[in-house]
């Protein structure tokens, strides 16, 4: 798309101001006009003209100041440069012949019609294919075609709509945060001085000196301090301002309304008692507020992004890789691998990093990264990307990249994959209506305040003392700290003790459940360590290499035991691998068809007995059987979740069983689960999904419990699904959270964590009432200096943080530190 520079018109005064069509700014003359509309500039225009071609004007209807001005912008930045290959591939989070993926940070979003345009960039560019904002973070994740538009097109088409890209490269080496940004140093220095310097010029008042006598003296430091307030007012405290207008305009009361009211009449009533000789202001108290307030932003900043910062880097995935060395295989954790590491890809596994193929068949899903479920195929020497899922064969990969858990943690938290029925974040939702109605209030009190003291006390100095030192003291903002701080704060608790929940609403979600549904192989039982035992004829060697070649490519428990009880035998190539969820693995290996799997999937009978079956050629030759043993702690795991509170009309156990495998186990599973209506055997994918829903029909809340490979479904339609990670990359985004399996015993201890993390909200929400309630008497009362009350404020938020992270930390201290596990239980014989 190119774009055609035309110099600015210009004209003299016209006494008929217009209003922009598109970022609502005065027009300085009326020559550019389309129809009815004017433009402030030809930037302005061809955005509209851009829009209007493409039939996109509802962008206007959504929001009335949806525009962004492009009056002084310049000339059009050339965007060439990022077609080059070097930085394409920093900047690529996927890319293939057919689809690549990006992420733009776009500062200038900011409201509904923001959103709607982002996402309908298709329309403006056929090459765009499907484009995603995250509003919080300002980004925008777009998919274009690479053979129809380039990543330089469509940065310079963000940038002509008003949306220029902030593109920084070194953001994509994953530094730590700075610990203050620039532009809030800024504020905080300006805000600093102007306070200190206030002050002194104040002294003589303080000190009681009489003003009509050193006349000259008031004026002149009096006209020094509104001189050092007034950047203050501008720069310093421009945000809260801004914020507040935003607020207004999108008709939504929010918590900088208060604020803005109290440093705007602080600052107006300081100038006029200045000014007109009646008083000495308070504009050491207004520098003061705004000083505190931008010290307690930059405490909240500081603390929020050590939480997060240390939750992107130490919430890796609990799983490992295969590393292929010379003459073995090893499993090491993900954050070890390094460029040049060669690792081994089963199927049904997530590749964790970009490589280069080596060896294999790759047939690779990339729905995670891109949302198409067609796979790719891949040849060797063509690259592969972090997040694809090898669904044939496995593969060898030579990576080229470290593994990045930010990545991987934004695909496990993409929308996309998240329960169709996930329960309301209702303290979340709370939060919100709890903010607005206290913003009401506030204005209600300081309104009632004021004009008690002025219509019925004719005392309009106790007044204006009145109102503003109720809208400075009252803090909205502590409800709205509570939650993300606290909660934040048990996320990473829980993520040291290696449980990682994708977000604060699985949090709340972990409190409120009533039913447990687990999985049985992987789940509550260990994938190593049990009794494998081949019953049938005498395997050959040849038979026998075969069946391990097959195996070896699977990451079910099964397959690895097989593997590893034939570790001694060599492995060879497999073509047309196939894995059936909760059935089997079949390939032909040597020219011949191999199937692993249950009776059913090999056509073995149903008058065969349980196990996992071997056929050639469609010749059963026998049967692999192995005696389960079953997690440390087991007994007590259930025990807690068996006393959950249920639901009315609820079945008559609060945990059960529903287990792919026959029913052999039965009586070795009922010391668990004695109830025999609680357990389910030979229950496919399908089974299991269903039985939730039949579950979340009856009113419970369900949580769900494991291993990610065949009840990928259930974990998704579950309230809670947990995903319990061993020593395979099998981890799902269905998932909200993954358990490290050496920690299963302690799940108790960690939903009781959970627990006690919301109850800390609520502790903090009655102090917050607390606070106000004693604040806003002495407020309204008019004997609280504006400075006290701004020193208060702060003071208050602080408070609730560290409130909520010291008693998340106690709370932590109590429950997971000082309880040591119950005496394990046997592993069944």
């Amino acid at each position: 798309m190119h774009l055609i520079e035309q110099p600015l018109l210009t004209a003299s005064y016209n006494s008929t101001k217009h209003i922009c069509f598109h970022c609502q700014e005065v027009c300085p003359d009326e020559r550019l006009r389309l129809e009815d509309k004017y433009f402030c500039c030809n930037g302005c225009q061809m955005v509209y003209e851009i829009l209007n071609a493409h039939q996109l004007c509802e962008y206007y209807r959504l929001d009335t100041h949806a525009g962004q001005t492009l009056k002084n912008t310049g000339k059009t930045r050339s965007y060439t440069y990022l077609n080059d290959p070097e930085i394409q591939d920093k900047l690529l989070d996927f890319n293939s012949n057919s689809v690549a993926q990006t992420t733009f940070y776009l500062p200038q979003m900011h409201c509904i019609s923001c959103i709607w345009l982002l996402e309908q960039l298709g329309k403006l560019d056929c090459g765009i294919t499907h484009s995603r904002v995250n509003f919080l973070k300002k980004t925008v994740t777009i998919q274009f075609d690479p053979s129809r538009t380039t990543l330089g097109n469509i940065a310079a088409l963000l940038a002509a709509v008003g949306y220029e890209p902030d593109i920084n490269l070194g953001d994509i080496t994953n530094a730590k945060p700075p610990l203050i940004s620039h532009t809030l140093a800024l504020q905080i220095a300006l805000a600093g001085f102007a306070f200190g310097n206030i002050m002194l010029f104040s002294f003589p008042e303080y000190v009681g000196m009489d003003a009509e006598t050193f006349r000259w003296f008031s004026n002149v430091f009096g006209c020094l301090s509104i001189a050092l307030a007034l950047p203050v007012l501008l720069f310093s405290a421009r945000n809260y301002f801004i914020s507040a207008w935003q607020g207004l305009l999108h008709r939504q009361l929010n918590i900088d309304i208060p604020l803005c009211l109290a440093l705007g009449s602080l600052f107006l009533r300081s100038v006029w008692e200045i000014l007109t000789h009646t008083g000495a202001g308070y504009l050491d108290s207004f520098a003061g507020l705004t000083f505190l307030l931008l010290i307690g932003k930059w405490f909240q900043q500081h603390t929020w992004n050590q939480l997060s910062f240390e939750r992107d880097y130490t919430s890796y995935f609990p799983v490992a890789a295969t590393l292929r060395t010379a003459d073995k295989e090893i499993s090491v954790p993900v954050n070890r691998l390094v460029p040049g590491d060669i690792i081994f890809v089963r199927s049904q596994e997530i590749i964790p990093a970009d490589g280069i193929l080596l060896k294999g068949d790759a047939l690779i899903d990339y729905s995670f990264v891109t949302g198409e479920a067609a796979p790719v195929s891949v040849r060797n020497g063509e690259r592969v990307f972090s997040g694809g899922r090898q669904t044939g064969a496995g593969i060898e990969i030579a990576l080229t990249r470290r593994v990045s858990q930010s990545y991987l943690t934004a695909l496990w938290n993409n929308e996309v994959f998240s329960a169709p029925k996930r329960a309301k974040d209702t303290m979340s939702g709370l939060a919100d209506q709890a903010g607005r109605f206290f913003s009401w209030l506030i204005l209600a009190v300081g309104g009632g305040a004021f004009a008690w003291w002025w219509l019925f006390q004719q005392d309009i100095l106790t007044a204006l003392n009145a109102f503003t030192a109720v809208m400075i003291v009252a803090c909205p903002c502590t409800v709205a700290l509570s939650i993300p701080f606290t909660l934040g704060n048990i996320l990473r608790i829980l993520g040291r003790h290696q449980f990682y929940l994708k977000n604060n609403g699985v949090i709340e979600s972990l409190a409120a459940f009533d039913t447990t549904v687990f999985d049985k192989t992987g789940t509550i039982t260990h994938n190593t360590g049990q009794i494998l035992t081949y019953k049938g004829p005498r395997l050959d060697f040849d038979t026998k290499q075969k069946i391990k070649s097959l195996v070896h490519h699977s990451p079910h428990p099964y397959s690895r035991q097989i593997s590893t009880l034939l570790s001694e035998i060599p492995v060879q190539p497999v073509e047309d691998f196939e894995e059936i969820p909760g059935l089997g693995i079949r390939g032909i290996v040597n020219g011949q068809l191999i199937e692993v799997g249950s009776g059913k999937f090999v056509h073995a009978g149903t008058d065969k007995p349980a196990g996992t079956y071997v056929s050639v050629e469609g010749n059963i030759l026998g049967r692999f059987e192995s005696k389960s043993s079953f997690r440390e702690g087991l007994m007590d795991v259930l025990k807690y979740f068996k006393g959950k509170k249920k639901q009315k009309d609820s079945p008559p156990s609060g945990i059960f069983l529903l287990s792919g495998d026959h029913d052999r186990e039965a009586i070795a599973l009922a010391a668990f689960f004695p109830d025999s209506n609680s357990m389910f055997f030979d229950q496919v994918p399908q089974d299991k999904l269903d039985f939730i829903k039949q579950l979340q029909q009856r009113g419970q809340k369900v949580l769900m419990i494991g291993d990610g490979l065949n009840d990928a479904g259930a974990l998704r339609q579950s309230d809670v699904g947990i995903v319990i990670a061993e020593n395979t990359n099998n981890f799902t985004p269905a998932c909200d959270a993954i358990l490290q399996a050496g920690e299963f015993a302690r799940l108790p201890q960690f939903i009781q964590l959970a627990q006690a993390g919301v109850g800390i909200v609520q502790k903090s929400y009655l102090i917050a009432l607390l606070y106000n309630t004693i604040g806003l008497s002495y407020a309204v009362s008019g004997t609280l200096s504006p400075l006290v009350a701004a020193v208060l404020m702060p003071l208050s938020s602080i408070s609730i943080v560290l409130f909520g992270v010291g008693m998340g930390n106690l709370a932590a201290r109590g429950i997971i530190h000082s309880r040591q596990s119950e005496p394990t239980y046997p592993a069944n014989d």
